[in-house]
């Protein structure tokens, strides 16, 4: 059976922000009332923090309740193989003053969705985490499903 790889790198938090400005889109988690929703944003890092735009509607309201949110982005290095990703845990705050709104002009903030998106959104962290690790041999998933073939319910 041909071995899993088994290598998985834990990234710095240097090296964390470092791949999370090479992401064009990220995914915010948000709880939205009784359950979580997952949003695809586009976003920039500064100064440490998450910063995206929304319009008016249930992310922004999610995001601004005050509750926990969770954002992710990840990539393939095509060239090696390697896999990584980045989580980022915090709180969100709509950015209000006007010298951080002068300040978000010169970031590449540039939405995919058409519409309105006046409202600036800051993820502050307070948890940042990544790792790399190579994908996968397709083979030892083959060999792997073979190995499961008699946990059937």
């Amino acid at each position: 059976m041909t071995e899993q790889p088994t290598t998985e790198e834990h990234l710095s938090e240097d090296a964390c922000w470092e791949r999370l400005r090479q992401a064009p889109v990220g995914r915010l988690a948000v709880w939205v009332e009784d359950h979580p929703e997952i949003f695809p944003v586009t976003f920039a890092v500064d100064r440490g923090t998450i910063l995206f735009r929304s319009g008016p509607g249930k992310k922004l309201e999610a995001v601004l309740s005050g509750a926990p949110v969770a954002f992710e982005a990840d990539a393939l290095e095509a060239t090696t193989s390697i896999v990584w990703s980045v989580v980022v845990k915090g709180r969100a705050e709509q950015v209000t003053r006007s010298v951080e709104l002068m300040d978000t002009g010169d970031l590449p903030l540039k939405p995919w969705h058409p519409g309105e998106k006046g409202a600036f959104v800051r993820i502050v962290p307070a948890e940042v985490s990544g790792r790399r690790f190579p994908i996968a041999d397709p083979d030892w998933w083959k060999a792997a499903g073979a190995n499961l073939r008699g946990f059937e319910e």
